[in-house]
């Protein structure tokens, strides 16, 4: 064979795996799945890893309720729950909260987690969701991330109250920062 055509082949060759790396779905963090559940329970203390996950199970809530208090301030608290297929072996991983209600993702906040032990399969983290970032009565998406690859992804929805509104406009002077007329 001649060289003009070895030159040939070699470049379709790699054009054929440049392609191919193109289309290839993105890495899985090699294999490694989760199941992530949300509680609003209070986690008892020295539970086992197995009576953790069936604890998580048995109070895993869809929909999240808000705290009590001035509406500005309230949040939406709850435990989260990621188990892992495989221990991570990374330094950490990351949630990333979506809100979904009004078709596609719309990326609201993301949450590193440090992993203090790389051999650790189960981890436990409190969640705040605060407003105004997050806002009531809104479907949400919470996906879970190991050196950028999707490994898990959880639909849930926050409940709470919306702001009341009158519908009328004041222009007092207090209120516009100017001085009160005696």
């Amino acid at each position: 064979m001649g060289q003009k055509k070895v030159a040939f082949w070699s470049l379709a060759a790699c054009a054929c795996l440049v392609v191919l790396g193109a289309v290839a779905p993105p890495a899985e963090a090699g294999g490694l799945k989760a199941q992530i559940y949300l509680t609003q329970a209070q986690i008892p203390h020295g539970l086992s890893e197995k009576a953790l996950l069936g604890f998580a199970r048995g109070h895993n809530v869809k929909l999240l309720q808000e705290t009590t208090g001035d509406i500005k301030t309230r949040k939406w608290k709850a435990n989260l729950v990621v188990s892992f297929s495989a221990p991570v072996d990374d330094m950490e991983f990351t949630v990333l909260f979506y809100d979904v209600h009004d078709g596609p993702r719309r990326f609201v906040e993301d949450m590193s987690t440090m992993v203090s032990n790389r051999k650790d399969k189960t981890f436990v983290q409190t969640i705040s969701l605060p407003r105004p970032a997050f806002k009531p009565n809104r479907n949400m998406e919470l996906v879970v991330t190991v050196r950028r690859a999707e490994v898990a992804r959880l639909k849930f929805g926050v409940v709470g109250e919306e702001p009341k509104r009158s519908g009328t406009v004041s222009f007092e002077d207090d209120e516009a920062g100017g001085k009160k007329k005696p």
